[in-house]
């Protein structure tokens, strides 16, 4: 009896180490270090690499090459928000600052958020002149290039509920002002596989954006390059555009790979 009993609680001590484990990391969106994690929950360091090796093989935590571990895809999927966006950000940092390199200007990743999109990273071009978004910012969908790439891709119910929920107002000359010119510029979008917001939030600057797309074509987010119009020139868009998508594709596999 005294041997059931043991081998009763001991599975119960482990399960406790890995729920604070994961408790810790989740309190952390910005992800924590092995010594962080031991200093914080108390456990053997041996040990809590273990639990974390285990987690991490299973894609319920990621470490990222600061060796910072953060709430993996999987997990996050049933958790909070935060720390999938946080997961999102940290895949995608890489190649988002690739793209930054080849294309010289701004580029951004963002979510879906309510009737808006929400930008979650944003590595700003070295050119003095240059277009900066902000972390945090919200923009609308219909007039961002970053918005339009994200609402070509909803499902119709979900898409038609955004664009009649839309309160159109005109930034610059160029701004969609209907949903019936919504519409259509989304069919483009999709047709084409980006879009593009040719000044029509700011007047003088040019967006071009992809949608992240997991493999059932579902989105994730989008991703865009943005600048002035003298640098990001009509001429320009075509070839952003294969840029991005490439980078859209990949971030979407390593999202996958994490959570296989």
């Amino acid at each position: 009896m005294q041997r059931m009993h043991r081998s009763k609680s001991a599975p119960v001590g482990v399960v406790g180490k890995v729920i604070q484990i994961l408790e810790r990391l989740d309190q952390a969106p910005g992800g924590l270090l092995l010594r962080e994690i031991v200093d914080s929950t108390g456990i053997n360091k041996s040990t809590a690499y273990r639990f974390l090796s285990h987690l991490e093989s299973e894609s319920y935590v990621f470490r990222d090459g600061d060796g910072y571990y953060i709430v993996g895809p999987k997990l996050a999927r049933l958790g909070s928000t935060a720390n999938y966006q946080t997961t999102l950000c940290r895949t995608s940092a890489g190649i988002l600052e690739e793209v930054r390199e080849t294309s010289g200007e701004t580029v951004n990743l963002a979510v879906l958020d309510g009737d808006e999109v929400l930008y979650l990273c944003v590595f700003e071009s070295q050119h003095n002149f240059r277009m900066a978004s902000q972390v945090g910012m919200r923009r609308p969908l219909y007039c961002t290039a970053l918005g339009k790439a994200i609402l070509a891709y909803l499902l119709p119910d979900q898409q038609n509920r955004l664009i009649s929920a839309v309160r159109f107002e005109r930034y610059t000359d160029q701004t969609i002002t209907s949903a019936e010119e919504l519409r259509n510029d989304l069919v483009k979008v999709h047709r084409r596989g980006y879009a593009v917001d040719d000044e029509e939030a700011v007047a003088g600057a040019r967006c071009v954006a992809a949608a992240i797309l997991d493999g059932g074509r579902k989105v994730i987010g989008g991703i865009s390059i943005s600048g002035p119009t003298v640098r990001v020139t009509r001429a320009q868009t075509a070839e952003y555009a294969a840029l991005l998508r490439k980078a859209a594709a990949e971030i979407a596999f390593r999202l996958k790979a994490l959570s296989d």
